[in-house]
């Protein structure tokens, strides 16, 4: 997940570096695409040029779905943890009860096996 949303934040640096002409330098490009992404805007470039404004609805778009992914794969992680923790907890238990019934059967064999009075 992490390598897919540096891929998208490259190549949308690489994109707004080609279409807007207020980003100078390769690294004007990336942090374009980051605070247009990230809905941050801080102001200081911003797409001026037709072209790289519909880019930057483009990025916002495509913002929202890495960091939907991101947040997906996250919330997966934390279920499968919790559902592993249940689990375990489940087969504790019934070890548990298991092992009382097997002490439960042994007792009524011996009863079974012991003759009257023999306390």
């Amino acid at each position: 997940m992490l390598l897919l949303a540096l891929v998208v934040l490259g190549s949308c640096g690489v994109g707004f570096w080609w279409l807007e002409p207020r980003a100078q330098t390769l690294g004007d490009g990336p942090w374009l695409a980051f605070t247009t992404a990230a809905t941050v805007g801080y102001g200081d470039i911003v797409p001026t040029r037709p072209a790289s404004k519909i880019f930057a609805v483009f990025v916002v778009l495509l913002g929202f779905a890495v960091l939907s992914l991101v947040t997906a794969a996250i919330a997966a992680m934390w279920v499968e943890t919790q559902e592993r923790r249940m689990e375990r907890d489940i087969l504790h238990d019934l070890h548990r009860q298991m092992q009382g019934l097997r002490d439960d059967i042994a007792a009524l064999r011996r009863d079974r096996h012991d003759p009257p009075g023999s306390d």
